[in-house]
């Protein structure tokens, strides 16, 4: 049972493994809001998400009988790093399930803690079923990355100590996977203060949570979709789920375009890495009315490569017109392409590549097109660039940005 006498345990057991996250107070997020946004950085703790407390107070319930056989789990990444450390804090040995799509830093990671990584599926359902016919085949204590309560309870660590730096919290929003780390902070924070309202953010695309909440019942969505790897969950937690139902006030949805542009709004306004999944709680800020109320949005974690992270980059440029391309076309004679370039550097615009094709008309004398992707500070920006070249005598059309 998920009790405050087990939370607070969880709490002190942790504490030999976690490094303190305080709030941060979000002067950006507040103003855009109207509200007083704290973040909850459990992307800083050392294995870069919060998954470290679940993992390592279900290891401290276990018998010695149970750590000696060895302990299995599967995971997208997060629990897997949580797991193998705490594995490792423990002398156990640890093998660890993953999608074959997780990321490179968060699968080295893994290994790195001394833990067996098997790839294994697309998703993380396909992976969980083959760590549970391993543990069947070779004795391994399973560790379940959500469905399981105490499990839970390590990850509703967090609640306590974000009532210990602000008890007059009166929202708390929290990423949903499968649900684990949703089920702790809910109970916990209604069990302190019942009247405070959680709320619960999913990817559109892997909604499982959402889907099971309307139909009253555990869910299974027939496909996920999104780039929130740590959150692309088909199925929630059965054992779990009645205390969502119990605790959860309400889950609401963000698109992958929210959570590009969280992602630019974290790196530019507070200098912070922050994974997909942990951007859900700050893209989902825009969907709430929440002024003048104190939020507190839990950043669960900050795995991320580089390779996802460039390319979630330049798309946030392109989804705020910091980047874009137009097309002209212009006689193919002397002159022409430093009469464009002229044009866009007196308006401040910064061409990063040009595209020149011959071919889009029988006659060049008459026509060439030339394709310019620019840099500008934004949407007002752009618009400013454009008119100068149709002033010029030019008919740009914006075309898509391919970089």
């Amino acid at each position: 049972m998920l009790t405050l006498d087990k939370f607070e345990e969880a709490s002190e057991k942790v504490r030999e493994v976690t490094l303190e996250t305080k709030l941060i107070y979000s002067d950006y997020l507040s103003r855009q809001t109207g509200s007083k946004v704290y973040l909850k950085p459990e992307n800083m703790q050392f294995t870069g998400a919060y998954k470290v407390r679940g993992a390592y107070y279900k290891i401290s319930t276990l018998t010695e009988e149970e750590r000696e056989r060895g302990l299995i789990t599967a995971s997208a990444g997060n629990h897997a790093q949580g797991v193998a450390y705490a594995a490792k804090c423990y002398g156990c040995r640890a093998v660890i399930v993953m999608p074959t799509t997780t990321p490179l830093i968060k699968v080295n990671r893994t290994k790195s803690y001394g833990a067996e990584v098997v790839l294994w599926g697309d998703v993380y359902d396909e992976a969980c079923r083959k760590a549970c016919e391993l543990a069947e085949e070779k004795g391994y204590t399973f560790i379940h990355p959500f469905d399981d309560l105490a499990v839970a309870t390590g990850q509703g660590t967090i609640a306590m100590e974000i009532f210990k730096e602000l008890p007059l919290v009166e929202y708390i929003l929290v990423p949903i996977g499968g649900g684990g780390l949703a089920t702790g902070v809910s109970t916990l924070a209604k069990l302190l203060n019942p009247k405070i309202r959680v709320i619960g953010v999913e990817p559109a695309g892997a909604n499982c949570m959402q889907a099971s909440f309307a139909a009253g019942k555990v869910t299974t969505l027939p496909v996920v979709n999104t780039i929130a790897d740590g959150t692309a969950v088909k199925t929630p937690g059965t054992a779990i789920f009645p205390y969502i139902q119990e605790n959860l006030d309400d889950i609401i949805t963000v698109s992958d375009d929210e959570l590009v542009a969280a992602f630019l709004d974290m790196v530019e306004n507070h200098k912070m890495i922050v994974e997909n999944s942990g951007l859900l709680t700050v893209a989902a800020l825009k969907h709430l009315d929440v002024s003048d109320k104190r939020v507190v949005a839990i950043l669960s974690g900050g795995n991320m490569d580089v390779i996802t992270m460039s390319s979630v980059v330049q798309q946030g440029l392109i989804f705020r017109d910091r980047i874009f391309t137009v097309s002209v076309l212009l006689p193919d004679k002397p002159g022409e392409l430093s009469k464009v370039a002229s044009t866009i550097a007196q308006e401040q615009g910064n061409v990063i590549k040009l595209e020149h094709n011959q071919f889009v008309s029988t006659n060049r004398n008459v026509a060439v097109e030339l394709r310019i992707t620019m840099e500008s500070f934004g949407s007002d920006h752009k618009k400013q660039i454009i008119k100068a070249l149709e002033d010029a005598g030019y008919q740009p059309k914006q075309v898509r940005t391919s970089l």
